[in-house]
């Protein structure tokens, strides 16, 4: 499938302030490298996106065996990439299909940077034109000094930003700009401004940490790996589906309910799998439902819920985590429930191996629900830990 958005992962570094053997976008964190996690998120955008990732000589074999893995990308590239940041970002660029009109410059390093911070650089490239850059307030007191390390100021923070990536930009404006650059720059963005360009911000995520130092690596393990003890992940999921105007089947709670009118939606709208799945997602930190399918994708279009549960699982279950137990409350003033409440617990407890326990209450005639507009559902799930906590980084 052809795609309009590009991703040039840069993981060319060496690593060495990481202080281990192997080029930091290969080194282990919690049973999977650098370069693989850091892809996560590609695979869970609004569009389908292809990547280039641009990998240290003599990694090609092993990053195509990793781009591999990832099933929802819309294309997979590897380069070697050169003797600076700024050769390696060019080589990327060389290798980008013609299809693709905004690229995405993203370092490996930030490894856990949702999907949601992708999606909104995407977004405002589209809107605005120009170049956009992900950044995070400075929170610290910024002093400057001269060349004896006095201080000679304090620098009004309220107008600095730490600046994050993936930097997304017009694909021309960013092949344009790296061809009129004269020197190196430290990141994409100052490329594209020092070509004249406009660069916009939008708001980063604490989760777009770099690993560079043996402290960040510990950093990213313990975030993968959980606390030193197993405390159980409690997540929340909310969703809600006007009642279509066509006869469209009504699916809830994975069944079918015959003779009831349908609910509107991307997929068959079964709010109380898209709240269980919100919930599970949320416990383990792997975002939410639109983050992680989106809307746009003609993979899931009428899909089932089931087909949501079943790859919601699979993610929780690679991320470290098992399901405890999950509870859902549907509001809404029909279907009659109570019926079949035990043959839907059963459904969902057999899909995600656990029990789920499904309540339905109405409103009593209040809000949308009570006015028979459509149906709502609240989810709650809880998580235990799998996979314990790494107690050293080794190198």
């Amino acid at each position: 499938m052809s795609a309009r958005v590009a991703v040039i992962v840069v993981a060319a570094g060496s690593g060495s302030r990481l202080g281990q053997s192997r080029a930091k976008a290969f080194v282990d964190v919690g049973g999977r490298t650098v370069l693989d996690r850091a892809l996560d998120p590609v695979g869970r955008l609004r569009e389908p996106a292809e990547v280039v990732a641009v990998v240290p000589a003599g990694h090609e074999g092993e990053a195509s065996e990793i781009l591999a893995r990832h099933d929802r990308l819309a294309g997979r590239h590897v380069v070697v990439g050169g003797a600076t940041r700024h050769e390696s970002v060019v080589r990327g660029l060389d290798l980008v299909s013609e299809t693709v009109d905004v690229v995405l410059v993203h370092d490996a390093a930030r490894a856990f940077t949702p999907a949601a911070v992708f999606d909104s650089v995407i977004e405002a490239v589209r809107a605005s034109g120009g170049g956009v850059i992900p950044v995070m307030p400075v929170v610290d007191t910024v002093k400057s000094v001269d060349d004896g390390e006095l201080v000679t100021g304090t620098v009004d923070r309220a107008r600095l930003r730490a600046v994050q990536t993936p930097q997304g930009f017009p694909r021309e404006t960013l092949v344009a700009a790296y061809r009129a650059a004269q020197v190196d720059a430290t990141d994409d963005a100052g490329v594209v401004f020092d070509a004249g360009h406009p660069i916009l911000t939008v708001e980063g995520d604490p989760l777009s940490f770099k690993i560079t130092t043996p402290d960040d690596l510990r950093r990213a393990v313990e975030h993968v790996s959980g606390p030193a003890i197993a405390v159980p992940r409690i997540g929340q999921g909310f969703d809600t589906h006007a009642f279509a105007g066509d006869d469209t089947a009504l699916w809830l709670a994975g069944l079918e309910w015959p003779g009831e009118r349908g609910l509107a939606g991307h997929s068959d709208g079964d709010v109380a799998v898209h709240a269980l799945c919100d919930a599970l997602l949320s416990a383990a930190g792997l975002g939410d439902l639109g983050s992680t399918f989106g809307t746009a994708d003609p993979r899931f279009a009428g899909a089932h819920g089931e087909v949501f549960l079943t790859e919601t699982l699979r993610l929780v279950t690679e991320a470290g985590f098992a399901v405890g137990n999950a509870s859902v409350q549907i509001i809404g003033n029909r279907p009659r429930f109570a019926p079949r409440r035990q043959e839907a617990e059963e459904r969902l407890g057999t899909l995600l191996g656990a029990p789920v326990s499904i309540a339905a209450t109405t409103t009593d005639g209040l809000g949308f629900a009570g006015r028979g507009e459509g149906l709502a559902a609240l989810a709650t799930a809880l998580l235990v830990v799998t996979r314990p906590r790494s107690a050293e980084v080794s190198p």
